[in-house]
C-alpha cells in the first residue's frame, strides 16, 4: 500500500505541474494575494509613487476581476486572469498600506528635530520596562569610565517650544546615563534632554539601527544624562490586559527557571528555547549555535509552537475530548502563550498557523500548508508592512516555505538516486533506509529532508544577512533535534505541572536542565571545528535572487521529454553557484594590493591592513566611550570582508581605549598570535588593564608576545616598528601615551605610518632618530588631537592621505578651528572617522592609491 500511494502521489505532482496555475488557484489562492501585497511593498519602497496611481490601479483591478470572474466562473482561463488580477490588487494594497504606516502625522516629534541635535523638554508616557545595558559578555564592561545606560521606549504626547507646550505624537526611544530603577511602563514623565536623529552606520556591516527603528516608525532619540533629568508626573496603574500578560510572563519564568541558578547557562538557553527571551543567553553559547547553523533553534518558531501543540492536544485527548472541543483547547492555549513570549515574526507566523489549523477541524476542510502560510504573511505584512525588510521575518518564511515545498523532494530523491531500491522478501518494494535500519532510518531521512529543506529555503537570506553559509547544518539539525525535542516537552510539561503537580514539575525540571547542559556541550563541541561554517563575505542581492530561481527552477520545473536536459542544466547552475563563491571567496582571501581601513569607534582605535598576499594585521581594537566595539563593529566588519583570520594582532599600548574589544575579537575569529612592545609588559600597570588583557586571552589559549625587532609575516610588505627607541625605552620622562608603538608599512613603494597615540615630545624624538622620515598615508596622532601635535610633524612627513580616529566631540572642535599645527602640504587630503565613517585606502601594486570612505 505504501508502494502505491507513493506512485499515486507522484502522479498528482506531475499532473500539477502540467497544470500549475490551476493547481494554485483550487488549492491555495491566498498565494496570489500573498505575492502582490509583497510586490506592491517592494515596488513603492524603491520607487515612492503617488497614492493616486495606486487607487487607480486598484480599482481597475478589481473592476476587471469581478467581470471576469462573473463572466465564466467555470472557465480556467477567467480563473487564471482573476487570480492575477488578484494579485495586481493586493500588490496596490500593499503599496497603499505601506505609504499610509510610513506617512508622519503632522505634529510627529521627528518635525521637532532636524540634522543637528537639540536641548528639548518632552513629556510622554513610558511605553516599554527600562532596560539597563550592563553588557555581560563584554569583558572589559568594568573598566567602563561611564554608568551602564538604562533604555526604553516613549511616546510623546507634548514638547516644549519658544512659545510654549505643544502638542505631539510619536515615539522615541529615550537613554539615560546611569541605571535606573523607579521608572516601569505607565509612568507618565517629563523629560529633559537632547534630541536628536538616529545616525546610520559608519562602518561597513555595522548593524543599522536607524534602518531598524524606522521600519517601527521610531527617528527620533531622546538623551538624558542622568536620573535627575527625569521627572515622574504619575505613575498610572497598569490595564487589566497589561496586569495579567506580566503575571503570566512572571509565572512561567518563575514555574521554568525558577530553580535554574542565574549564572548558569542552561538558564539562559531555556528562556530562549522555550519562552523567546534571548538576552540572557551568554555570548559562547550564541556564537556556537550560530558557526554550527542551529541559531533557529532558540528562535520560537513553528517546532517550538507544535510540541506545545502537540503536548496540549495529547492531554485533551487522554481526558475524553473530541476534535472540535480539543482544536478550541489547543487555539486557547496557543493565544495565551503568546501573551507571555515576545511577538515576534516567526512565532506570530506559528501561531496564525495554529490556529488555522484549528479552524479548518471546527470546519471539517483540511488545511493548505501554502494556503496557511500565505495567510500568515498577509495578516503580518498588512499589521507592519515593513516587516518584510527584515532578516528575522524573511528566515521565518524562507525556511517554512522550503520545508513545505522541498521536504517530499528531497526524500524522493534521496530514495531513488541516492540509495536505490532493493527487492526483499515478498518482493515488496522497500528503500535501503529502511530494509537496513527499519523505522529509525526512515526518521533519520525524513528529518534530515526536512532540514536540508530548510536550509535551502534559508541559505540565501542567511548569506545575504550574516554572510556565512553551513552545509552540514542539516547533518547538526537530524543530531541535536532529538534532544531539542525533549527539552521542550520537558520543560513545556515542567511549565503546566508547576501548578498541579509540583512533583513531577520539579522531577522535569531536573531531566530539562541535565539536557540542555548537554546540548550546550554538544553544539560547543561541533562548533569547535570551524571547517564546517564557511565565511564567504558580502555578496549581491542579484546573486541571492538567482540563487533562489535555480532551486526554483531545479524543484519546480518539469520537462518530461527532456529529462536528461533538465538535469545537465540544474548540475551547470549548481556547478555556476559554487565557481561564483568560490571565487569570491579566493578574491577576499588573496590580493595584489594593500588595503588599509580604519574603522570608526570613536574615541579610540582599531585599524586592520590587509597586506598582500594573504596576510591581515589588526592594529588595536578599542573605544573609550562606545561599548563593546569588537562585537558590535570589529567583528561584524570582518564578516562583511569575509576575513575569518587575523594573522597578527599588534597592541600599541594599553590604554583601554586601544585594547577593550580584543577579547571579544579573539572569541570571534581566528588569531594567529598577539604583539605587544616592550612598554606593554615594563611600565606600571595602573588601571590593571594589560594585566586583564593577559589573563583573558591566557583563557583562549594565546599569550601576548614582546615585539624584539620587525615582524615577519610573509608578505612582499614590510612592517617596521619605528618607537619606541631600545636606547629610551625605559626613560622615566616618557608619558603613557609617548610609549605608544609607532609602525611604519611599506608597499610597492608608498609608506604608511601608524602613530597610535604619541605626543609632541615622541613626535620630535621620532623625527630626530629618523630625519628622512616621509610618509604618504599616515594616521594621525592621539585621534588627532591638535593639542598634542608638534607643529612640524605633519609637515615634515608631508603625507598626500591622513586619517584621524576620533569621536564626535573632537571632530567638532577640529572642524571649527583646527590648529596651524594640525596642517601638512596642500596636496594633503584628511579624513576623520567621525564625520566620513570608516576610512579605506587601498595601495595597489604599481604604487598608485585611492582612499574612500564608508559613510557619504
Amino acid at each position: 500500500m505504501d508502494e502505491i500511494r507513493r506512485k499515486l502521489e507522484l502522479i498528482d505532482r506531475q499532473l500539477a505541474r502540467r497544470d500549475f496555475h490551476d493547481h494554485i488557484i483550487t488549492t491555495c489562492p491566498l498565494v496570489f494575494a500573498a505575492v502582490g501585497l509583497i510586490a506592491g511593498i517592494l515596488v513603492q519602497s524603491v520607487f515612492d509613487a503617488p497614492v493616486a496611481i495606486w487607487l487607480i490601479l486598484l480599482g481597475l483591478s478589481a473592476a476587471g476581476g469581478v467581470i471576469f470572474f462573473a463572466a465564466r466562473p467555470s472557465s480556467a482561463a477567467n480563473r487564471r486572469v482573476t487570480a492575477y488580477l488578484a494579485l495586481g490588487c493586493f500588490a496596490c494594497l500593499g503599496s497603499i498600506r505601506l505609504m499610509d504606516y510610513s506617512r508622519p502625522e503632522p505634529d510627529d516629534i521627528r518635525n521637532h528635530v532636524a540634522d543637528e541635535r537639540k536641548l528639548a523638554t518632552i513629556r510622554g508616557l513610558i511605553v516599554t520596562d527600562p532596560y539597563v545595558s550592563r553588557y555581560p559578555d563584554w569583558k572589559f564592561a568594568r573598566f567602563k569610565p561611564t554608568d551602564p545606560s538604562t533604555s526604553f521606549y516613549m511616546k510623546v504626547c507634548e514638547v516644549k517650544a519658544i512659545h510654549g507646550w505643544v502638542q505631539t505624537a510619536g515615539t522615541v526611544r529615550v537613554q539615560v546615563g546611569e541605571p535606573t530603577s523607579d521608572l516601569k511602563a505607565g509612568d507618565a514623565i517629563r523629560a529633559y534632554c537632547w534630541l536628536d536623529r538616529f545616525e546610520p552606520p559608519t562602518n561597513p556591516g555595522q548593524f543599522d539601527t536607524a534602518a531598524y527603528l524606522a521600519r517601527r516608525n521610531i527617528f527620533v532619540a531622546a538623551f538624558v544624562n542622568s536620573r535627575d533629568g527625569i521627572e515622574v508626573l504619575r505613575s498610572l496603574r497598569a490595564g487589566r490586559f497589561t496586569r495579567l500578560r506580566a503575571q503570566l510572563r512572571k509565572l512561567t519564568m518563575q514555574a521554568l527557571v525558577g530553580d535554574v541558578p542565574e549564572q548558569d547557562a542552561s538558564r539562559g538557553l531555556l528562556e530562549a528555547l522555550l519562552l523567546g527571551e534571548r538576552r540572557r543567553i551568554d555570548g559562547d553559547t550564541y556564537r556556537a549555535f550560530r558557526k554550527t547553523g542551529l541559531l533557529h533553534f532558540i528562535s520560537l518558531s513553528g517546532m517550538h509552537m507544535g510540541i506545545l501543540f502537540g503536548i496540549i492536544w495529547l492531554a485533551s485527548k487522554t481526558a475524553g475530548f473530541m476534535k472540535p472541543a480539543r482544536a478550541v483547547i489547543c487555539a486557547t492555549a496557543i493565544g495565551l502563550f503568546l501573551l507571555i513570549v515576545p511577538p515576534r515574526a516567526p512565532t506570530v507566523r506559528a501561531a496564525i498557523i495554529c490556529w488555522v489549523f484549528c479552524a479548518s477541524i471546527l470546519a471539517h476542510r483540511r488545511a493548505n500548508p501554502v494556503n496557511t502560510l500565505s495567510l500568515a504573511a498577509i495578516i503580518l505584512l498588512l499589521v507592519r508592512p515593513t516587516q518584510l525588510f527584515e532578516a528575522g521575518w524573511q528566515l521565518s518564511f524562507a525556511s517554512v516555505l522550503g520545508i513545505i515545498l522541498l521536504t517530499d523532494r528531497i526524500g524522493d530523491f534521496l530514495d531513488g538516486v541516492l540509495t536505490g531500491r532493493l527487492w526483499v522478501g515478498t518482493g515488496q518494494r522497500k528503500t535501503l533506509w529502511s530494509h537496513t535500519l527499519g523505522k529509525f532510518g526512515l526518521y533519520a531521512r525524513r528529518l534530515f529532508s526536512v532540514g536540508f529543506a530548510a536550509w535551502l529555503g534559508s541559505a540565501g537570506v542567511l548569506l545575504y544577512h550574516f554572510h556565512t553559509i553551513n552545509p552540514f547544518a542539516s547533518v547538526w539539525t537530524v543530531l541535536v533535534f532529538p534532544l531539542v525535542s525533549a527539552i521542550l516537552v520537558f520543560g513545556f510539561l515542567k511549565m503546566i505541572l508547576s501548578l498541579l503537580l509540583p512533583t513531577l514539575s520539579a522531577a522535569s525540571g531536573i531531566a530539562v536542565t541535565l539536557l540542555s547542559d548537554m546540548l550546550i556541550h554538544i553544539v560547543k563541541f561541533i562548533a569547535h571545528f570551524d571547517i564546517f561554517q564557511i565565511l564567504i563575505g558580502r555578496v549581491s542581492l542579484v546573486f541571492i535572487v538567482l540563487y533562489y530561481c535555480i532551486i526554483i527552477f531545479i524543484g519546480f520545473v518539469y520537462l518530461r521529454r527532456w529529462p536528461l536536459l533538465k538535469t545537465s542544466v540544474s548540475a551547470v547552475m549548481l556547478l555556476g553557484i559554487t565557481v561564483y563563491l568560490g571565487a569570491v571567496k579566493w578574491q577576499r582571501t588573496y590580493r595584489d594590493e594593500l588595503v588599509l581601513t580604519c574603522l570608526d569607534v570613536g574615541h579610540g582605535q582599531a585599524i586592520l591592513i590587509q597586506l598582500p598576499p594573504k596576510t591581515n594585521v589588526l592594529f588595536d581594537a578599542g573605544s573609550l566611550y562606545r561599548s563593546d566595539i569588537g562585537t558590535r563593529i570589529v567583528a561584524p566588519f570582518l564578516d562583511y570582508a569575509g576575513i575569518s583570520r587575523i594573522d597578527a594582532l599588534i597592541i600599541s599600548h594599553n590604554d583601554t581605549d586601544h585594547i577593550n574589544g580584543i577579547p571579544e575579537i579573539v572569541a570571534h575569529c581566528k588569531v594567529g598570535s598577539v604583539y605587544a612592545n616592550h612598554a606593554f609588559f615594563d611600565k606600571t600597570d595602573t588601571w590593571g588593564t594589560a594585566q586583564f588583557l593577559t589573563d583573558c586571552l591566557g583563557e583562549q589559549g594565546l599569550e601576548i608576545e614582546r615585539l624584539q625587532h620587525d615582524l615577519n609575516l610573509h608578505s612582499r610588505a614590510t612592517v617596521k616598528h619605528l618607537w619606541p627607541d631600545g636606547t629610551i625605552n625605559g626613560s622615566e620622562k616618557l608619558s603613557d601615551n609617548d610609549r605608544s608603538l609607532v609602525s611604519l608599512i611599506e608597499f610597492a613603494g608608498v609608506k604608511t605610518l601608524l602613530c597610535s597615540d604619541i605626543e609632541a615630545f615622541a613626535q620630535r624624538e621620532l623625527l630626530r632618530l629618523n630625519p628622512d622620515l616621509e610618509a604618504d598615508i599616515v594616521v594621525i596622532p592621539h585621534h588627532g588631537s591638535a593639542k598634542t601635535l608638534a607643529s612640524d610633524f605633519l609637515a615634515h612627513l608631508d603625507a598626500g592621505v591622513l586619517a584621524g580616529s576620533c569621536d564626535r566631540s573632537q571632530y567638532e572642535r577640529i572642524m571649527k578651528g583646527p590648529a596651524s599645527a594640525a596642517r601638512s602640504s596642500d596636496r594633503s587630503r584628511y579624513f576623520y572617522t567621525a564625520g566620513h565613517g570608516a576610512v579605506r585606502v587601498c595601495v595597489r601594486a604599481n604604487g598608485t592609491t585611492q582612499a574612500n570612505t564608508f559613510k557619504r
